[in-house]
Formats: C-alpha cells, sequence, structure tokens
C-alpha cells in the first residue's frame, strides 16, 4: 500500500504542478490577446506585446499557444478584456495592490472584495494605497551574461534608475514609462532577458510576526488563484527569524 500511497501523491503532485502551469499560460495569453486587441500585433511598436511574449517564453509557454492567443485578438467573437487595479489594506494592515485583466467588473471585483473580508481585510478606493509603492520596471539577467561592472555600465547607459546584482542575478530597475525602450536596448547588447516586468515596489514596509504573515500569505495566495488576476503585490516584511519559524511549521 505504502508504494501505492506514494503513487498517489506524485500523481497529485503533477496534476498540481500541471493545473498550475495551464492557469499561468491562461493568464499570459490574456495578456498577449489583449496587448494585441490594444496596440497590434508589430512586436516593434506594441512594447505591451513584446514584454507579454517574453513572459510567455520565460514560462516556457508553447509557440502554439502565443500564435492562438494573437489570433483569438482579431477573432470577432473575442472577450472584451481590460485592465482594472483593485487596492485595499490586509491584516496589520498591509497595504495590498490586486492588477486584473476582466471581462465582467461586476465579477471580479466581488470575488476580490470576498478574498479581502474573509481574510479579515477590506477593499478600498483606486489610489488609496499606490503612495506606498513605486511603480517601476524590473530587468534580470543571470550573473553568467556579464560582468557586475559590463552590466551596471550599459544599463546605467541605456538610462536605467539602477541595477543590482546578488550571487545569481542581474537586477535592472528602471522608471516605469523607459522599461520596454531600455529592455531592447539590453537585448541587442546581451540576449533576450527571461524576466521583463512593471512592478510594484514598497517603499515602506510593515513587519509581520509568524501568525500574520501565514494569514496574509492565504490572502495572497487566494487572489493570485483567481483567473481574472495578473499580478499581486503587497507592502509586508518577513524578519528571518519570524520566516525560520513559518519554514519549520
Amino acid at each position: 500500500m505504502a508504494g501505492h500511497s506514494q503513487f498517489k501523491n506524485i500523481m497529485y503532485r503533477k496534476g498540481a504542478q500541471d493545473a498550475k502551469r495551464a492557469k499561468i499560460f491562461t493568464k499570459i495569453a490574456r495578456e498577449i490577446t489583449v496587448s494585441v486587441k490594444e496596440s497590434g500585433d508589430d512586436l516593434n511598436a506594441n512594447p505591451r506585446l513584446r514584454l507579454a511574449i517574453q513572459k510567455a517564453r520565460a514560462a516556457n509557454m508553447p509557440k502554439d499557444n502565443i500564435d492562438r492567443a494573437i489570433k483569438r485578438a482579431t477573432g470577432t467573437d473575442s472577450e472584451n478584456f481590460e485592465n482594472v487595479r483593485y487596492e485595499g489594506y490586509g491584516i496589520a494592515g498591509v497595504a495590498v495592490i490586486v492588477e486584473a485583466l476582466t471581462d465582467n467588473r461586476n465579477r471580479t471585483g466581488g470575488n476580490i472584495r470576498s478574498c479581502f473580508s474573509k481574510a479579515g481585510g477590506a477593499l478600498g478606493e483606486t489610489g488609496s494605497v499606490t503612495f506606498s509603492f513605486d511603480h517601476v520596471g524590473h530587468i534580470k539577467y543571470p550573473v553568467s551574461v556579464a560582468s557586475e561592472d559590463a552590466m551596471l555600465f550599459a544599463s546605467i547607459e541605456a538610462g536605467a534608475r539602477d541595477c543590482y546584482v546578488d550571487d545569481y542575478t542581474h537586477l535592472i530597475v528602471t522608471e516605469f514609462e523607459d522599461l520596454g525602450p531600455i529592455s531592447k536596448i539590453l537585448e541587442q547588447k546581451f540576449e533576450q532577458s527571461d524576466h521583463v516586468a512593471a512592478v510594484w515596489v514598497p517603499n515602506i514596509t510593515v513587519p509581520l510576526d509568524a501568525e500574520k504573515a501565514e494569514k496574509l500569505l492565504k490572502l495572497i495566495s487566494t487572489l493570485e488563484d483567481d483567473d481574472d488576476v495578473q499580478n499581486v503585490y503587497a507592502n509586508f516584511e518577513i524578519p528571518d527569524d519570524v520566516m525560520l519559524q513559518l519554514s519549520e511549521s
């Protein structure tokens, strides 16, 4: 029975991973379709589409899926998705930003409001928490692509705000509106980045204990599981001792 049980556990994990992968592909496909509907399918003239396809390739999304998402944008029966940003507060006053692509504001808004409410938080008005974040661009490269000095020089020359490096990754930070042009310049000099994204980075953070961190992480996980939600950002931090506590629980 032990072998049978182990097999079932492996199949369950594989099924969960496949489901998560399919959900990621669905969200990226939606982003590609919306990008094409807004600005056409010319990669050079449509930076949003270029970023979406870069994200698709980084996620190992099959080319057929990408092509179908582009074609879907030109079909007469394609859904009319729109970008919506939701903002609110989670436990301990943690600010949360939720970016969604939806064809039904009422459905998505109701789902997100319910997530906040069940987690002891509250959905606020648009603009109510963005002061706690900076909207910037992130471009990442493996450290093997270039030396620290070479990447720093190339990034600053391209107009980036800053460039950081750790044991594994070069992180280039840009102004939000400069993300597309700078990623294109760096791609010509090095190679295509496996991570190009506009992100909300907290400029002030709220430290959480283990109990509150667990509840907030559950809220974020629930939000991310919604088909309409593309990205979730929150301005919390988990101290090292609390992180250790969580990993051992």
